[in-house]
């Protein structure tokens, strides 16, 4: 009998590719892909979770007709953009096919005014346009999107790169565009679309990816694993009942975000980055959630391709939980060793991490109260279509699948982002959240100051 969640899975594939008439075309999933697919699935709005960068560029610089075929020579080298996510026989699985792509314009309003009805109104149509766009974003649509937007009197163009989660992580947005920039560099009025090379080599390569990082998911299933969890997230409550009259659909413009840059965090401080940033978010979690007394459950991304494994696109992370107390802001030496304890049961996989939470007597759904996602930039080329480099714009807007989501991105400065959901939390609050989150990443960076 299966031991884990993740043999189960795997016993399950195992018995479909056997039987399967085009077994060579079916490849399993890791973890975070399927939660991904029957998360999507099980949302009564059906909303793909999707990633997407942002540029723009002097109006003029993109060439749509030379981006798709640099779009479809990128996919054709990659099996997670040149598939399908979907269900057989009660089972995900990514099938392999043609390459999924789509380039398009996306549509601005004739008059080039953005929907007054959007809060974020000010930012132009252009941004409108790829907004409605990635919220319009089919179930089954393509993999890879690039959508194209601007105004009749825009001196700039914005293209959205998208990707689906299942496909994205955030080792792979590095490898998207460097690659679409390679591509369109190389495109020539002769180039062949789909030239995908070796098929075979790639695939095999992406497999083995994907079966090592279920092998070390199962590992990461263990006893110790368990026992670490349950002791970590026993004292996880239920989470708080949506503000009274809140649409549980969300509508289009229902987040919003505020931003700050903070200086750029140098030599061995850098390394207290992230456990300050889970103190900083926790702290503007309960104020934002009006000091609650139960331990929030915040989530963040974490992981990479096993050592072994080549560097593939796909996703290959798994939602680490990180309990956020009431009270005060905390030590940051504690915060870091905690955290880091954390890390080393990193790989368990997020359902045998509720597993575990509940054995301790956790009254918790697995809903979380929040979400970090933390980018390192020095570890993604920037997008350069034939010399012209994309300036990276940030878009507020997009749905969010918690009340409350930071982003943070590190580069020549330190770019911090709150999104929330305005169903549940009036403007005038996340402000104050937002406040007590910069106040707290200050006071664990810079004590002297």
């Amino acid at each position: 009998m299966p031991s884990s969640i993740t043999a189960a899975y795997l016993a399950r594939y195992r018995s479909i590719a056997e039987v399967a008439d085009t077994a060579a075309e079916l490849l399993p999933l890791t973890g975070a892909q399927r939660r991904f697919l029957i998360t999507r699935r099980s949302d009564p709005r059906g909303r793909t979770d999707i990633v997407p960068l942002f540029f723009a560029f002097p109006r003029g610089t993109v060439d749509l007709p030379r981006l798709r075929r640099a779009a479809v020579r990128l996919a054709a080298h990659h099996p997670a953009l040149r598939g399908s996510f979907t269900v057989l026989r009660g089972t995900p699985v990514l099938r392999l096919c043609e390459p999924s792509v789509e380039v398009a314009r996306a549509v601005t309003d004739p008059d080039g005014a953005a929907d007054p009805a959007d809060p974020h109104f000010s930012d132009g149509a252009a941004r409108a346009a790829l907004r409605r766009a990635l919220l319009d974003w089919p179930l089954d649509g393509s993999v890879l999107r690039l959508l194209l937007a601007s105004a009749p009197d825009d001196e700039e163009e914005l293209l959205a790169v998208a990707l689906d989660h299942a496909a994205c992580d955030e080792q792979s947005l590095g490898l998207v565009t460097e690659g679409l920039a390679i591509a369109y560099a190389a495109d020539g009025d002769s180039a062949e679309e789909g030239d995908g090379g070796d098929d075979g080599d790639r695939t095999a390569a992406y497999r083995a990816a994907v079966e090592l990082q279920l092998a070390a998911e199962a590992q990461a299933a263990g006893e110790a694993a368990q026992t670490h969890w349950a002791a970590r997230l026993g004292v996880l409550g239920e989470a708080d009942a949506p503000r009274q009259g809140a649409d549980p659909a969300g509508s289009a413009w229902s987040t919003g975000m505020l931003t700050d840059r903070l200086p750029a965090v140098t030599g061995a401080a850098r390394g207290g980055v992230f456990p300050a940033l889970l103190d900083a978010v926790a702290a503007a979690a309960h104020h934002l959630a009006g000091g609650t007394d139960r331990t929030l459950a915040l989530g963040y991304p974490w992981g990479g391709r096993p050592a072994e494994a080549t560097p593939v696109l796909g996703c290959f992370l798994n939602t680490v939980v990180h309990p956020g107390p009431p009270g005060p802001p905390r030590d940051l030496d504690a915060l870091a060793d905690a955290w880091w304890d954390d890390l080393d049961h990193a790989d368990t996989p997020f359902d045998e991490v509720v597993r575990a939470a509940r054995s301790a007597g956790a009254r918790w759904s697995g809903a979380l109260d929040g979400l970090l996602t933390f980018e390192d930039l020095h570890r993604r080329p920037p997008l350069a279509l034939d010399g012209v480099t994309g300036r990276e714009v940030h878009l507020a807007g997009r749905p969010l699948p918690v009340p409350l989501a930071v982003s943070a991105s590190h580069g020549d400065d330190l770019l911090i982002r709150l999104a929330w959901d305005r169903d549940r939390y009036p403007e005038a609050a996340a402000e104050q959240a937002f406040g007590t989150l910069l106040g707290a990443v200050r006071r664990h960076l810079n004590p002297t100051a």
